[in-house]
């Protein structure tokens, strides 16, 4: 396929469809990490910086959400927010000086605020505010993984090719077994959507639709 005149969506597609590894699977015991749902990312009503590709994304990760509290297991929501000078961005935040940039998620922002539409459960659910891309970095996500003997990461959340691709490449380094659902994740725009669907499919995931998912975490009731 290299060197082709394929588009992105087209390359993943052919891929899902003829896979080149035998997938990695599921474990005994998995994790819901919900990266960045919040409002700034996913109230395309509102924001500039927000996106979809699936109209029901937020409908899909309830599901999820639902289905892994039957179990009794962790259900993680992370957001991006930063002190109002954004100080607080690092690196990261020297390339964005927008009115709709980093530095413009405050705590008590609307935009750093988790999509009304989620169904969050606060007395059940883990919530972490992170500072960088991948929701493992600076936090403390992986000791409270390694502490509720999770091996399996089922990823959803914003954007595709940003902090979706970080979480998911930082997982699979921290050794676990991780699953994206394609209808669950949104870019700007679809090809850099699917060229990081791509991506996690050939080489870092395992990309399964909702209804699979479900079935399997039904299959451990």
């Amino acid at each position: 396929m290299q060197g082709s005149d394929l588009t992105a969506r087209q390359m993943y597609e052919a891929l899902m469809r003829e896979p080149r590894r035998r997938p990695f699977g599921f474990g005994t015991k998995a994790a819901l990490v919900n990266v960045d749902l919040q409002n700034a990312y996913t109230r395309t009503d509102r924001y500039p910086t927000a996106y979809s590709n699936d109209p029901r994304q937020i409908e899909h990760v309830n599901r999820l959400a639902a289905a892994q509290r039957r179990l009794g297991w962790p259900v993680v929501w992370t957001t991006l927010a930063f002190l109002p000078d954004g100080s607080d961005c690092g690196v990261w935040g020297l390339r964005s000086d927008t009115p709709d940039s980093l530095q413009r998620i405050g705590f008590d922002s609307d935009r750093a605020q988790l999509d009304e539409r989620l169904d969050v459960n606060p007395d059940r659910d883990v919530q972490i505010i992170k500072k960088m891309p991948s929701a493992f970095h600076g936090t403390h996500l992986l000791p409270y993984l390694v502490a509720q003997r999770v091996d399996t990461v089922i990823v959803t959340g914003g954007s595709t090719s940003g902090c979706v691709r970080a979480t998911v490449v930082d997982s699979l380094s921290n050794g676990f077994l991780t699953v994206v659902s394609p209808e669950c994740v949104a870019d700007v725009h679809e090809s850099p959507h699917y060229a990081n669907l791509y991506d996690m499919q050939a080489k870092y995931a395992d990309l399964r639709s909702v209804e699979e998912v479900v079935a399997w975490l039904e299959q451990q009731s």
